[in-house]
């Protein structure tokens, strides 16, 4: 009789371990949810212009919109002569720390422009040193640092 109860206790006692086994198991693999792609933000960088907009998308074309008319504006106001003309597009990387300060990264320049254009870097560079202080970009409610690649179409004509 006693070895029964003893069998019985055992087979209950597996039984309900296996159980509780099976639980761990599925807090483990909540867990793994948790893990945060900081690749992608969930907002991008914004200028006080967008701040209104709630769209995701529609703030982004903001931001780009807004940063290339400041950039072009600068531009403008630095009037540059070359010999030929020119069409050509160049890159600019930027970094935008978690505080909205923009930092000049580097340009990518071809040298038909560095020939014709040689102070084009300086005066982008100058120009990005002018753009005023911006929210930073977000992911889950946190301020972070991303870059930007900012395309512009240099267009000389004799």
């Amino acid at each position: 009789m006693i070895f029964r109860f003893i069998i019985f206790s055992i087979l209950i006692f597996f039984s309900i371990s296996c159980n509780k086994l099976m639980e761990f198991e599925k807090f483990k693999i909540e867990n793994l949810d948790t893990i945060v792609d900081f690749s992608i933000v969930d907002f991008s960088p914004s200028f006080k212009v967008c701040d209104t907009i709630i769209d995701k998308n529609q703030k982004y074309l903001c931001f780009r919109n807004t940063i290339h008319q400041k950039i072009n504006k600068e531009l403008l106001q630095n009037p540059l002569e070359a010999r030929d003309s020119i069409s050509e597009i160049i890159f600019i990387d930027l970094l935008i720390n978690s505080k909205g300060m923009i930092s000049f990264k580097k340009i990518e320049l071809t040298d038909n422009l560095k020939k014709q254009l040689p102070e084009l870097d300086s005066v982008i560079q100058n120009s990005i040193e002018k753009l005023p202080i911006i929210k930073p970009a977000t992911k889950r409610g946190i301020p972070v640092n991303t870059k930007y690649r900012l395309p512009i179409k240099i267009q000389i004509r004799e």
